[in-house]
């Protein structure tokens, strides 16, 4: 039975746990509290940014994956120092920790994104809000999730703050359609295998819903989504699963937003939606065995986001009201804005799947 260690305790390593159970697979987990959402699969619990707790639980494992990309390089090189199987590996991950080194990389291998700078100064983000309209997004390069580290500006000094702890990253404000996600997965040793092109919704920064596949979908847009998810893949050398998210202009193109280098918010829909989920496809790509089917199980696939918690009751109502849906709580504390958990519906008819999907999740309200 292999042995693999998630390092990160949270919701997409509890998720992890009921495919590794049907593969034969024990999965081990380092989480950051004893009262992680992953503490049925914590064997141990310490900080993932201590080289001595991270190789500690290394040792016991025959394959290292992340529940997040925020584990240092040093830590993640000391790993491979050691010899243990890191998927993604550090080379990879430094692109998915570090968003001006993302841009960089996309860059190189031609990668269609949005206008980009590094910007150290406010004369230079002057420069930068002049040449695009006098608007632009401004990025921390590290930290950033959920709207967090990310900021509209028109003036200069509106990132003085951040300008005050190193070089930022600004890029121009695209005018989009909507915004799309790319999932694939990619093995050690090469192949790699894609879900459908689904569409995410946005509310304050934070992924609300997420339709698969993405309603009203040219070919030209499909075939240009999978180009840049293959082509960032075996750029990067990523190993698992990688989300790309990506906009769809209002001028036609089709442009990188963000990399996640593990499985992703936009893919929870692949749970009850696919033949192969996210979560048993990673761990299948992170072992080097045989990637899975990815088609869907229906014509279309709604997952909708759920904050604050998920109460036992609600649950139930949930459930009584909407048979067909399904409920995935995170086992989390509650807390405002936080995610506890997301309810997936699929369907033959797009309209009725939304609708389903959308009268489950309003029991959470």
């Amino acid at each position: 039975m292999p042995v693999v260690g998630v390092i990160g305790g949270g919701q997409l390593a509890r998720m992890m746990i009921p495919p590794a159970v049907a593969l034969g697979v024990e999965l081990r987990v380092l989480a950051e509290a004893p009262d992680a959402s992953a503490r049925l699969a914590a064997t141990a619990v310490g900080d993932y940014r201590d080289e001595a707790t991270v190789l500690a639980f290394a040792r016991e494992c025959d394959v290292i994956t992340f529940d997040h990309e925020h584990v240092p390089q040093a830590v993640l090189q000391a790993l491979v120092a050691a010899g243990s199987a890191v998927h993604p590996g550090p080379d990879a991950l430094l692109y998915a920790q570090d968003k001006l080194m993302m841009r960089e990389r996309l860059s190189q291998l031609g990668v269609p994104q949005p206008d980009w700078t590094r910007v150290s100064t406010a004369d230079e983000l002057a420069g930068f809000l002049a040449d695009h309209g006098g608007r632009a997004v401004v990025k921390t390069p590290r930290g950033g999730y959920d709207g967090k580290g990310v900021r509209m500006v028109s003036q200069a000094h509106e990132a003085d703050d951040w300008l005050a702890d190193g070089p930022v990253l600004a890029e121009e404000r695209v005018s989009f359609h909507r915004e799309l996600a790319q999932l694939i997965a990619r093995r050690p040793s090469g192949p790699t295998q894609l879900w459908p092109l689904v569409e995410t919704v946005q509310r304050g920064g934070v992924c609300a819903e997420v339709i698969a596949p993405a309603p009203q979908l040219t070919d030209a847009v499909e075939r240009a989504a999978a180009e840049i998810a293959t082509t960032v893949a075996n750029g990067v050398g990523v190993t698992g699963v990688l989300a790309v998210e990506l906009f769809e202009s209002t001028d036609g193109r089709v442009l990188v937003n963000e990399l996640a280098m593990r499985p992703h918010n936009s893919g929870h829909v692949t749970i009850d939606g696919s033949i192969t989920s996210q979560f048993e496809q990673h761990l299948r790509a992170v072992l080097d065995w045989p990637l899975g089917d990815t088609e869907p199980r229906a014509p279309w696939g709604v997952m909708i986001n759920v904050f604050g918690e998920l109460p036992s009751p609600a649950i139930a109502a949930a459930l009584g009201h909407q048979p067909a849906v399904k409920v995935h709580a995170y086992g989390k504390g509650p807390r405002e804005g936080r995610k506890a958990g997301h309810v997936t519906a699929i369907g033959d008819e797009l309209d009725e799947t939304v609708y389903r999907a959308r009268a489950a999740a309003a029991h959470f309200d």
